[in-house]
């Protein structure tokens, strides 16, 4: 059974450099291979995202500009975790619900999965998540 335990902030490795810093991440900085990057965007004030948690696909989210809140829920507990640095993400695994919310205006957040889209990949509905 998953636990929101298991999720985790893990530091990405980062080049200081006086035009700017540089943030990496390579395969072997997490635990699985990317498959599939996207980012959320222009989020209105107010909205939510995620609502959902996936059977197999691993997820590490990424503040990339902004900050944002990220609830996680193992069924049992629940966790708030702030994302607000370019230089570190939240590592989610699998059966673990997860929403997202706060934006900051201008708020980026960067998604790393561990697999392709799947639709049947996906836990919807609360409800059927808390009954597995």
């Amino acid at each position: 059974m998953a636990l929101i335990t298991d999720c985790k902030i893990i530091e990405i490795p980062k080049i200081k450099d006086h035009r700017g810093n540089l943030a990496v991440v390579e395969n072997g900085i997490l635990p699985f291979k990317m498959n599939r990057i996207y980012y959320l965007f222009d989020i209105p004030a107010g909205a939510y995202r995620g609502g959902h948690a996936h059977k197999v696909q691993q997820e590490f989210l990424i503040a990339i500009s902004g900050s944002f809140e990220v609830i996680l829920d193992d069924g049992s507990q629940k966790k708030t975790v702030l994302l607000n640095r370019p230089d570190q993400g939240l590592l989610i695994g699998t059966d673990i619900w997860r929403e997202l919310q706060s934006f900051s205006q201008g708020s980026v957040c960067l998604v790393l999965n561990s697999g392709k889209f799947d639709e049947s990949d996906y836990i919807r509905d609360y409800q059927t998540f808390l009954d597995k």
